[in-house]
């Protein structure tokens, strides 16, 4: 019996490396998954949503730099997918969506779930592979592979149910795929011309994006002849960790003061592999050079005297022969003098001798830090999940930390640990989630358990969208509970209910046992951290229109409360409360 086109295809993206599928079966679909079924190399995995599919095709890719594979059929399936491709375009990993579609003579005719998905996809890929016959299948399922890899990018195989279970054919078409090992490499000119600006120049600082994974170790030889401060972008957290000589941390609004003041008080800020896109946070008037594969993200977001259009590993090793090491500066100094001040700071905060109830969200990050192991995989969600996890846990080592750090999208946590922990199968793999953005995805905690995969989900519990209450508080607006709300259950009770471990945490004294149990579990675990709403997550810098607006809100909240809102009065006692156990 011949192959079918959906063998054919599931036969070049396994000679492409792929291993697992994530997806959820349909008609459109049958002959893939059937494919699939018969395949030994290659395994479905069926979720509950094919969003929570998407994002856990992201981080495989994220992690391994590898092609992973998504699914849904025809137009509602493919539909759900989009969410997690554009985070997987926005964090520029190599991701394959297949999706079905109504069968060739039904295609336009307004047919039962028809979706006209080449408009719909347009945006989030970079190509689309369109089939419309056996015998064009395999060239354009080829491309759609190397633009992907190639690219780091999104691209969709659209695959119409006749054609699906159709004879292959074009066999001859279908070659090994040959990873490129070019590098872009600056000229000898552009290599002077950084020299000489860095010649003439006392205060430097870096900022490091996720360009510089590949040459950590020549951003921090660079930094160290210099005796520049590193600063860095959320993506290169697990780059330039807290313990690397001469970094600073984050800059931006979830950053540190050392971060910030190293970047608007330098006179040159070199920019390595990164379109750090707070302009807000970047100084004016600055001299700028920034190196990057990218050419349109040189000059995107400030002004720069020195473009260079290049890799950032391929730049230094021609720069750094050309730079004289330099003795310290107090500039270089102070910086890294306030830096260990703040660390210092942060881990008084995550201290469990903090035992305000509800607790700080700070303690469980840091106890996190103190057991999670040298090589563990982070997968952080959006909002106050990522400040906590970023100022208090310190991503050495072989640690990684992913998450939706440009699409900025809620949910990312689970699907993505999910991800993570199948394809890393010997690795811990920890989830830091605020309740709302769990809840969102929590369906999938039902794959988690019946995989018995041993995530480690810390789910913080403060029954609000509390990052969206403080964007809200700093635009001067009063905080409702029946927009930022969230009112969730016991979720270790919900764990357990789906085949999981699960444990409550109210009291500073457990939760280190907590954190060590979670760690020591060889089956999903959960824990439901019950944390104060009213944790400030205080900026690098506030700015008069924000401390306005922030006084203007508490203002109103106040006014509110003494006039009988007995949510407001209990929200304003809160921060209070919590408030003064963070000065003690």
């Amino acid at each position: 019996m011949s192959k079918t086109v959906s063998e054919q295809l599931l036969e070049i993206l396994v000679e492409a490396g792929v291993s697992q599928v994530f997806g959820v079966i349909g008609d459109a679909l049958n002959a893939f998954a059937q494919a699939i079924h018969r395949h030994e190399a290659v395994e479905w995995i069926g979720v509950r949503h094919e969003g929570n599919g998407s994002y856990a095709a992201f981080a495989q890719a994220e992690l391994s730099g590898e092609l992973a594979v998504c699914a849904g059929t025809v137009g509602p399936g493919a539909l759900h997918l989009i969410n997690g491709l554009y985070n997987a375009k926005r964090e520029r990993c190599p991701v394959i969506a297949v999706t079905g579609q109504v069968p060739l003579a039904q295609i336009g005719t307004n047919f039962h779930q028809e979706v006209d998905l080449e408009k719909t996809y347009a945006d989030v890929c970079a190509y689309q592979a369109i089939i419309r016959s056996a015998e064009e299948a395999p060239r354009l399922i080829l491309r759609a592979i190397k633009i992907a890899l190639s690219e780091r990018t999104v691209c969709r195989i659209e695959l119409p149910a006749d054609i699906a279970e159709a004879p292959a054919a074009g066999d001859q078409f279908i070659h090994p795929i040959i990873p490129s090992q070019a590098r872009l490499v600056p000229s000898d000119d552009q290599v002077q011309a950084f020299a000489d600006l860095v010649s003439d120049h006392e205060k430097i600082t870096i900022l490091g994006g996720a360009g510089c994974r590949e040459c950590r170790e020549q951003v921090l030889t660079l930094a160290n002849k210099l005796k520049a401060p590193i600063t860095h972008s959320l993506r290169a957290c697990d780059i330039f960790d807290h313990d690397c000589p001469h970094v600073a941390g984050l800059t931006g609004l979830i950053g540190n003061p050392s971060g910030y003041h190293a970047v608007m008080n330098c006179d040159l800020l070199i920019m390595l592999g990164t379109d750090f896109p707070y302009t807000q946070f970047l100084p004016q008037g600055t001299k700028t050079i920034q190196v990057d594969t990218r050419f349109p993200n040189i000059g995107n977001r400030i002004a720069v005297n020195l473009g260079i259009h290049a890799d950032v590993g391929q730049t230094l090793d021609r720069l750094l022969p050309l730079i004289k090491p330099r003795s310290s500066n107090r500039f270089h100094e102070k910086i890294c003098e306030n830096f260990a001040s703040w660390r210092q700071a942060m881990a008084d905060a995550g201290s469990p001798s903090r035992d305000h109830e509800p607790l700080h969200p700070q303690i469980f990050a840091s106890m996190i830090d103190k057991h999670a192991s040298d090589d563990a995989i982070f997968v952080v969600d959006t909002g106050t999940a990522t400040v906590w996890a970023s100022r208090h846990i310190s991503f050495h080592s072989g640690r990684r930390m992913i998450g939706s750090f440009n699409h900025g999208s809620m949910a990312v946590g689970l699907p993505a640990a999910l991800g993570a922990q199948l394809r890393y199968p010997d690795r811990e793999v920890w989830a830091v989630v605020g309740d709302g953005a769990f809840t969102m995805a929590m369906q999938d905690w039902l794959t988690v358990a019946n995989r018995k995969l041993p995530i480690k989900m810390l789910v913080l519990h403060n029954n609000s969208l509390a990052f969206v209450k403080l964007e809200m508080e700093v635009a001067g607006i009063v905080p409702e509970s029946d927009v930022l709300g969230v009112d969730v259950p016991d979720l270790s009770q919900y764990s357990r209910w789906c085949g999981a471990d699960g444990i409550r945490v109210q009291h500073a004294r457990d939760v280190e046992a907590a954190i060590v149990q979670a760690k020591n579990s060889d089956r999903p675990f959960l824990i439901d951290a019950v944390v104060s709403q009213g944790e400030l997550m205080m900026p690098p810098s506030i700015g008069i229109g924000q401390a306005t607006g922030m006084a203007e809100s508490k203002i109103k909240q106040t006014m509110m409360a003494l006039s009988g809102d007995k949510e407001q009065w209990n929200n304003v006692k809160e921060e209070i409360a919590t408030y003064f156990d963070s000065s003690d």
